[in-house]
């Protein structure tokens, strides 16, 4: 069966069995220990928008789980100086030691853009914060000179780094354009791909980090695959399940330009979406624009419906290369859907 990741949903159902914490911590840490039980390769935590801080909630899962690896899926690159990245990636490690992936990718617009972050020359950008933090993670002083980076004689300098410790801290690029998958084969350790895009998407995906790792001269071996499922299930009523997704991609049509872009959705589509929505969104916006995204839209670029339909479209991005599919639960019963999925693919508990 597959090597499942998940995205914890900071909306975690009450009943997911964590700990007393407030304000959901609890119930995230609950969905952890229950991915951990089921034999779950990794948990990912999201940092979108202004919602939340994506360290907070990996600390506390860190705390709380013992094998399964914690990614952040992803940190908005430009958002921190490379050198608190790495020492954020380096702490976390300290708290859950070889079990960390630091997932860097790109802020969401227009937020980025009136922050005073618009993410200009990203691969450039990208390349350039990669390069140091992987430097001090490895235990380096480090002096950079670039156009988004510039570091003088810097190195941690923690108790047990003077003698140039190193983190096996994982660095993976949230990938979409094929620039930057291209980027993840040529220096990052994993390329965690997006959702709501079809199988076939992955395919030239793939391509492009052939290429970035063929251009570096380095074997694709362990280089892994990620990618985020927009996944719901109900067994009673599937079309619910399928209004989950369907009212996700909805939103992410309207804002997210490279969803638009790769998800399937024909120009005029996307024009009559954004004519009934604005920025923000209002819930009955995006209500009223799903009635023009049809089903069959809907389940290409998600797996929703039955636990069986899910499944199968599920298997339809790992042959197309994922590696770990991340399921990303939907909907008001996200549990639900997890339980339903475990119970239709024999996820046993995993016990110590």
């Amino acid at each position: 069966m597959h090597n499942f990741g998940l995205m914890i949903s900071s909306g975690a159902p009450m009943d997911s069995g964590g700990p007393d914490l407030p304000n959901g911590y609890g119930d995230m840490v609950g969905q952890a220990q229950w991915a951990e039980e089921h034999g779950f390769e990794c948990i990912w935590v999201g940092e979108g928008r202004l919602a939340n801080n994506g360290v907070v909630p990996m600390s506390v899962i860190a705390a709380y789980t013992k094998r399964i690896k914690i990614g952040s899926g992803i940190l908005p690159y430009r958002t921190r100086n490379p050198a608190l990245l790495a020492v954020t990636a380096k702490t976390l490690d300290d708290l859950a030691p070889g079990r960390i992936r630091l997932g860097l990718g790109g802020w969401w617009e227009p937020l980025a853009t009136r922050v005073g972050l618009p993410n200009n020359k990203p691969l450039k950008a990208m390349r350039e914060i990669i390069t140091v933090v992987r430097q001090l993670l490895d235990g380096q002083e480090v002096s950079y000179e670039g156009e988004f980076v510039n570091l003088d004689r810097v190195k941690f300098d923690g108790k047990s780094d003077d003698f140039g410790k190193s983190y096996p801290v994982e660095i993976h690029i949230g990938a979409v354009r094929m620039g930057m998958c291209a980027l993840s084969g040529e220096i990052a350790d994993g390329a965690l791909l997006d959702f709501l895009v079809p199988p076939s998407y992955n395919d030239e995906a793939l391509a492009a980090i052939r290429k970035g790792a063929e251009k570096s001269g380095r074997s694709l071996d362990n280089f892994q695959v990620p990618q985020l499922i927009a996944v719901s299930v109900n067994n009673d009523d599937r079309q619910q399940a399928i209004d989950d997704c369907k009212e996700f991609l909805t939103q992410y049509i309207a804002q997210q330009p490279h969803i638009t872009e790769f998800c399937g959705a024909d120009e005029d589509l996307v024009a009559r979406i954004k004519s009934i929505m604005g920025w923000p969104a209002t819930k009955a916006q995006i209500r009223e624009a799903m009635k023009l995204v049809s089903n069959d839209l809907t389940q290409d670029v998600a797996a929703c419906g039955t636990a069986t339909e899910a499944l199968d479209r599920i298997s339809a991005w790992v042959d197309h290369g994922c590696t770990e599919p991340v399921l990303t639960p939907l909907g008001a019963d996200a549990f639900g859907t997890l339980d339903q999925i475990a119970s239709a693919a024999n996820l046993g508990n995993v016990r110590d």
